[in-house]
């Protein structure tokens, strides 16, 4: 709130300025909604004289990115957001989310997260603003979307998307499986290599010369093997179905 011209102005959220209206300013908030915008009240001296329509416009590949997302996961993204329900769900409906939880505050955030990893799942939240903070740290790994996201966010996130595209999250999680993949392949590879010299050298004789080659070879496989996440191949975008 602030004081203009002798009047206190407060600008918020209705529930939070007037959360027993019933007046012309309830269906003014109403209608606001009802059209998939957050309202904000404006009182002038505690007396309702405005509501403004709030509408968050979605990213070009929002709704790529929930498919995108969804394919990969099996399971359909959640949106949580401090908004209104209303909007949220109208919102929610363009890219395809159907589990919405509207109107929570950055603790709410933090205890979905919480009661998701207590079902032992593992959970990927992307924000950027402040509210998102908790939850981003919460997680098992949290991306901030760079652009536009607060330097909290920032701060707290695992990783962060420069570009500030929403297509790069699909890739992110495409790359991250691979490398898991390479890693595990990599661990078997070298342990293959291991276990076979040293059953040589227990049962016969194995020559130095060959030791040393059947070592440093498996470490060459290893190294060629792990090289391949460097093929533009490795870097499609599920999103765009090319290079990222």
């Amino acid at each position: 709130s602030s004081t203009i011209g002798g009047h206190t102005v407060q600008v918020g959220s209705p529930g939070r300025l007037l959360p027993a209206a019933t007046g012309p300013e309830a269906a003014a908030v109403a209608e606001v909604e009802d059209a998939g915008q957050t309202a904000v009240l404006v009182l002038r001296d505690d007396t309702p004289v405005g509501v403004i329509g709030i509408a968050d416009r979605l990213r070009p590949d929002a709704a790529a990115t929930v498919a995108a997302l969804t394919e990969l996961t099996g399971r359909t993204p959640v949106l949580l957001t401090g908004d209104n329900e209303r909007a949220a769900r109208h919102l929610a409906a363009e890219v395809g989310i159907t589990d919405v939880r509207a109107g929570l505050l950055p603790e709410d955030k933090v205890a979905a997260v919480r009661q998701w990893e207590s079902e032992r799942r593992k959970v990927l939240v992307v924000g950027d603003g402040v509210n998102d903070a908790p939850a981003l740290a919460a997680a098992h790994t949290g991306i901030a979307m760079g652009k536009a996201g607060s330097d909290l966010a920032l701060e707290t996130a695992d990783a962060v998307v420069v570009r500030d595209e929403l297509a790069t999250i699909p890739t992110v999680v495409a790359l991250s499986r691979a490398a898991r993949c390479l890693v595990v392949q990599n661990l078997f590879l070298a342990g293959v290599f291991i276990t076979v010299l040293v059953a040589w050298d227990l049962i016969a004789t194995l020559p130095l010369p060959l030791g040393v080659a059947g070592h440093e070879g498996s470490t060459v496989i290893v190294g060629l093997n792990g090289l391949r996440l460097l093929r533009e191949a490795a870097w499609k975008n599920p999103v765009r179905g090319g290079a990222a």
